[in-house]
């Protein structure tokens, strides 16, 4: 079976679908990335800080739109072919991954406050009264940009060449590949969770009977309760914190805790979908 597998593969005709998807965002993104270097004075090489980043990444997302019109033109499908359908479900699924994002985050970090590694900063509490709503925003904006991409067009592509099991693999694995483009040093340690926390999406989607929304909302949870916490500083880990459990350079997904609250996800997944 495993021959099989790698058989699958190494012949996909659904490699070059990928592969030019890839290229022509690349081409058309590349004289407007060159742009925004310039006005932020950053340069190949140079630390990419945070500030930075923004703008390069923003950029890059901002012409999103005109690349799925256009494969849906080459392809022939939809935005409901990808998972997208427009309509009550899809909010209530949203709601519903919100909201299964932030427990499990709240199940992670009190599980911390409990065994003694986190402190929580509550006088920074304040500090979210005017960010808690655009971080919401771009949160949704990154979950359903990402998702689209990865669990809509990816996944699709590969699920009607090489099935269920590869296209939930692969899809995933350029999920995680892709974040290595922005910080290898601080992203690798975090590269098996971003595979995990891929396939998980997967298992969100074809939960939510092949829609989106689910999917769109974990996704969009965790990355709107991940920067408030950083953002307004509401936690500190103290000196007996693990690095094993809460992280390699405090990043969830670099450790025991962010694995497990990912496969806690995948668990209840599995008992609400009935599979």
């Amino acid at each position: 079976m495993i021959f099989e597998l790698l058989e699958g593969v190494t012949t996909a005709q659904s490699w070059l679908k990928v592969v030019t998807f890839f290229c022509a965002w690349g081409l058309i993104w590349l004289p407007i990335a060159v742009g925004v270097s310039l006005a932020i004075r950053w340069h190949p090489g140079q630390p990419l800080t945070s500030e930075k980043k923004f703008p390069l990444l923003a950029s890059l997302y901002l012409i999103v739109p005109l690349i799925v019109w256009g494969t849906m033109g080459v392809e022939g499908t939809s935005l409901a072919d990808y998972g997208l359908s427009w309509n009550f479900s899809l909010l209530l699924s949203l709601v519903g991954g919100l909201g299964m994002a932030i427990f499990g985050l709240l199940l992670v970090f009190g599980l911390e406050s409990g065994i003694g590694w986190v402190e929580w900063q509550w006088e920074n509490v304040g500090k979210l009264r005017s960010q808690v709503l655009p971080i919401l925003t771009l949160g949704l904006l990154i979950g359903l940009i990402e998702e689209l991409i990865f669990r809509g067009i990816l996944y699709n592509i590969f699920q009607s060449d090489l099935g269920l099991t590869l296209a939930a693999i692969l899809s995933s694995l350029i999920f995680a590949l892709t974040h290595l483009l922005w910080d290898q040093q601080d992203t690798l340690p975090q590269f098996p969770g971003l595979w995990l926390m891929g396939m998980i999406l997967v298992l969100a989607r074809l939960v939510d009977n092949g829609q989106l929304g689910l999917a769109w909302g974990l996704h969009a949870g965790w990355v709107w309760g991940l920067t408030c916490l950083d953002t307004a500083e509401l936690i500190t880990y103290t000196p007996q914190a693990s690095p094993w459990f809460i992280g390699f350079n405090q990043n969830p997904l670099a450790g025991i805790a962010g694995i497990s609250c990912l496969l806690l996800t995948g668990v209840l997944l599995v008992t609400l979908g009935g599979l």
